[in-house]
């Protein structure tokens, strides 16, 4: 997971940095100067996953016990990282048009290429794990033709020109400029999804004192949170499109009105889950691990922790997304790194 969220940082980067430019210059009808930051971007994307996976490889023991793997632990997180390793490119470049297609207004687009990635890895971890018990190898190759499956359904929009923004080397930017502003405008998404790395691993390191079963335990919170986390998140991208392109427009009471909408919803939503998370949080934690009595004692106590902040979520996720798109980096940046760094680490 962490490994997993530190490819997506740089993805999520590139793509929030190249989308709410993109937006913005949509809403103010230059759409050639959209089309550098889609193509600058990916390409960006694709380089920083490579790099991600060249020096996974090359580190891979250390950079494993690193993310907070014990002895026990370490052979299978080895087997299935080395998956995720070779599938980094298109884990990275799959953010960037995903992001760019949602903040294009192109939503279905974007929800094909990920839905489809994510139903064809369901599927293929039934049939490599149990089918063709491969176990945690199994797991790692689903995962990874998932995501090239993913990125080439991705990256069918713009190669048959279904959007106004265009991914051609042609495009490229050799100016400086450009590419600071892309990293400057995504470095909260950066901070967000890094830092969401960091502390799973610090997590994981502190669990592991307590043992196996401990770490097991806050695997599983992490990843149900996460899951409800995504209902927020989701909100909010929804919104960045529409703050993005009427802000460019000149249009702030429709920013305004959108951004209170968005708050209003995400706050509700997650009121509801989180009230259904506390209650049924030992049978949640017993969907993944059935009988064992000590992960979900602790599982349980910690999802419903969580779930007692989980309404404030959506509050800080549409500050942080409205301040991204407007491009108003530094607040979006200190806001991104309260939660998980400043505070949680």
């Amino acid at each position: 997971f962490a490994l997993m969220a530190i490819i997506n940082a740089f993805g999520f980067m590139f793509g929030h940095g190249a989308g709410s430019n993109i937006s913005r210059k949509l809403g103010a009808h230059d759409v050639e100067s959209a089309r550098v930051f889609a193509s600058t971007s990916f390409f960006l994307s694709l380089l920083a996953g490579s790099a991600i996976g060249v020096l996974g490889f090359l580190f891979h023991a250390p950079f494993m016990r690193l993310l907070g793997s014990t002895d026990s632990i370490l052979p299978y997180a080895i087997e299935y990282s080395t998956w995720i390793l070779i599938a980094a490119p298109a884990m990275a470049s799959s953010c960037v048009m995903n992001n760019i297609l949602r903040y294009e207004g192109k939503a279905f687009f974007a929800m094909l290429g990920l839905a489809s990635g994510g139903i064809l890895n369901i599927f293929g971890d039934m049939l490599l794990i149990f089918g063709l018990d491969l176990g945690v190898r199994g797991a790692g190759i689903s995962t990874a033709v998932s995501q090239y499956i993913s990125m080439a359904i991705l990256i069918s929009p713009f190669l048959r020109r279904k959007v106004q923004s265009r991914i051609h080397i042609r495009y490229v930017t050799r100016s400086f400029a450009d590419i600071k502003n892309i990293i400057a405008t995504g470095f909260p998404s950066l901070m967000r999804q890094g830092l969401n790395s960091i502390s799973v691993m610090i997590l994981n390191l502190c669990s592991a004192p307590y043992g196996d079963a401990a770490i097991a335990a806050m695997s599983i919170v992490t990843r149900i949170i996460m899951f409800l986390f995504c209902i927020a998140l989701g909100i909010g991208q929804g919104f960045q499109p529409v703050c993005g392109f009427n802000y460019g427009a000149g249009k702030r009471e429709r920013v305004e009105k959108a951004f209170w909408f968005g708050v209003k919803v995400a706050s509700a939503v997650l009121l509801v889950t989180a009230v259904v998370g506390f209650v049924l949080s030992d049978r949640l934690i017993a969907l993944f691990r059935q009988g064992d009595a000590e992960v979900i004692a602790i599982g349980s106590f910690a999802l419903r922790c969580q779930c007692v902040t989980l309404p404030l979520v959506g509050w800080v996720i549409m500050n942080n997304m409205m301040f991204q798109t407007c491009a108003y980096t530094s607040p979006a940046s200190l806001l991104a790194a309260a939660r998980q760094g400043l505070f949680f680490i």
